[in-house]
């Protein structure tokens, strides 16, 4: 049984500080066109847009981590979701746009409570 809609809502990935400072939420689905930067692994420490989502594997695909084949072709390197966290968020589309619009929440102002 593989339901679409819980596939997407489980690729959800954290946000950088900045993001979650700005966006005043802690995650959001990744996609193909997002800037991420790999926490864990072999990896750790590249960043770079995603080329693919695994949605099934639960795997997503960073351009500039590739390995070499035996037949010695570049090929990308599939990385888990919990090993990367979103820098940049792609939202040129309607649609994800609307969806980062429902999820924020109102960032409270520091003068706001009189501290």
């Amino acid at each position: 049984m593989n339901e679409r809609h819980l596939l997407y809502r489980s690729s959800s990935v954290h946000l950088s500080r900045e993001l979650r400072g700005k966006y005043g939420f802690r995650s959001l689905p990744v996609r193909a066109g997002d800037r991420v930067l790999i926490i864990r692994g072999d990896y750790k420490g590249v960043e770079g847009d995603v080329n693919r989502v695994d949605r099934v594997r639960g795997r997503v695909y960073v351009s500039g981590v590739y390995r070499e084949n035996a037949r010695g072709e570049q090929r990308l390197i599939p990385i888990p979701l919990s090993s990367v966290i979103l820098v940049k968020v792609e939202d040129k589309d309607e649609w994800r746009r609307r969806a980062i619009e429902r999820k924020r929440r109102p960032v409270k102002e520091a003068s706001e409570n009189g501290s």
